[in-house]
């Protein structure tokens, strides 16, 4: 059998990232940026007010109580028509330009208000004070963006500040879901004795919107040759395709011998999910996951998410990895990387610490439910003890959640914890 990270490698063998598509910025979010931005300007483009008050010359306030001249009154969007001079001022609205002659923005709060034409200002002003500076955020021409990013709403931000109504985005790979077996019914038809709902072809279709795909449902594939067949063919025009079950050692698994001619992998080294095979159908990657809906959902984690996020342009298409102590001893017996569901959480003290989830069955899907990650106890190792540190893949972020009422007030500074980098597992590791 392969070792998971060999079985991660083949599965990356070759795969390059989609074409680029222009989408406009309401429909960017989530996307991956396919080329680098560039400002086209500079950011502000002009001196402009951080606030509202009075422009004005600095040293015309170095008594500490002065009396100004009110020339005009600039507002954001408004063209400034006088120059200050000295014993003068303009009144100025955030985000207004600079009129020519001032050097400083005094406040209104810092003043009078100017009710009469002329405004007392308080307090000595310093040169440059509350003065946004062209170019100060970006200077026109520098690099603002890097290809590989994932668009959030401060990237769609930047791009609308700069102009650009629309981006060019990695097209978003089109995943085929073909689940397989007489006993398998789609949700919300009614089940005949040994039948079961389709939880896998649910599972894997959210997993895939997760990692930044398209899924395509193409049904559920019946235990015979011929209906597989036909089923097959309506996943062919998919970007990459899934089935699910049908790929073990029984007479009614007929997923592996679909794929025999572009096989190139057959059995993994890992628990949950040995049973997982990597051929070509119609020229496409094609990953034939277990019908366990664990070892399903686990195997799509390891080999399918990275080769979508790879597909995407993503630089760096595995899973952040964190170090947990765990609560409760592991077992395990070497020959196989173990991916154990485990509940976590961070102490008061920063600790951050992984629970086994109650069942560790591949048939459990209450221990996926309970699981924020998956510890990684690889190949060669044995049991693993109660206060062990452990290498913990993270599936979702839920631990981190606290509520702190009144973590932003006087005296009380805290530091947000740091986020761990995405990583890959070393030899013999759970690695994506």
């Amino acid at each position: 059998m392969l070792r998971l990270d060999e079985a991660v490698a083949l599965a990356l063998d070759g795969v390059t990232a989609l074409p680029a598509e222009r989408v406009s910025l309401d429909r960017a979010l989530g996307r991956v940026l396919a080329e680098a931005a560039h400002a086209p300007r500079d950011l502000p483009p002009w001196d402009n007010s951080a606030m509202d008050g009075f422009a004005l010359q600095a040293a015309d306030t170095a008594s500490g109580l002065t009396q100004l001249r009110v020339l005009e009154t600039i507002m954001a969007g408004g063209v400034p028509r006088q120059t200050v001079v000295p014993g003068a001022c303009a009144r100025i609205m955030t985000g207004a330009p600079l009129p020519a002659g001032a050097d400083a923005v005094v406040m209104v709060e810092d003043t009078d208000g100017g009710p009469d034409g002329v405004v007392t200002v308080r307090g000595v002003v310093q040169p440059g004070q509350h003065v946004r500076r062209a170019g100060e955020d970006v200077r026109a021409g520098a690099h603002v963006l890097s290809a590989g990013l994932v668009l959030g709403a401060a990237e769609l931000g930047m791009l609308a500040a700069m102009g650009a109504p629309s981006v060019m985005v990695r097209q978003r790979p089109r995943v085929a879901v073909l689940s397989t077996g007489d006993e398998v019914v789609e949700p919300g038809f009614p089940l005949g004795f040994g039948q079961i709902w389709s939880s896998n072809t649910v599972a894997l279709m959210a997993m895939i919107t997760e990692a930044g795909g398209e899924p395509i449902h193409c049904g559920v594939a019946p235990d015979d040759a011929q209906g597989l067949n036909a089923a097959l063919a309506r996943c062919q025009h998919a970007e990459l395709i899934l089935t699910t079950g049908g790929v073990s050692m029984g007479d009614a698994d007929l997923v592996k011998a679909a794929l025999s001619d572009g096989l190139r992998f057959h059995k993994v080294a890992v628990q949950p999910g040995k049973p997982v095979a990597l051929g070509r159908l119609f020229g496409k990657p094609t990953f034939g996951l277990p019908g366990n809906p664990v070892s399903c959902l686990v195997t799509f984690q390891q080999l399918v998410r990275p080769v979508i996020r790879a597909m995407l342009g993503l630089p760096r298409p595995f899973a952040p990895v964190i170090e947990a102590v765990l609560t409760a001893a592991v077992s395990k017996r070497p020959g196989r990387a173990l991916l154990a569901r485990a509940r976590l959480q961070r102490g008061a003290d920063g600790v951050i610490r992984a629970t086994p989830a109650r069942s560790q069955s591949s048939g459990a899907m209450s221990g996926m439910v309970e699981a924020d990650g998956l510890v990684i106890l690889p190949l060669e190792s044995g049991d693993a003890p109660a206060g062990a540190t452990v290498r913990v893949q993270v599936l979702r972020w839920r631990f981190m959640d606290r509520d702190e009422p009144g973590y932003w007030r006087e005296g009380a500074e805290r530091e947000a914890p740091e986020a761990p980098a995405e990583a890959s597992a070393g030899e013999g590791d759970a690695c994506c």
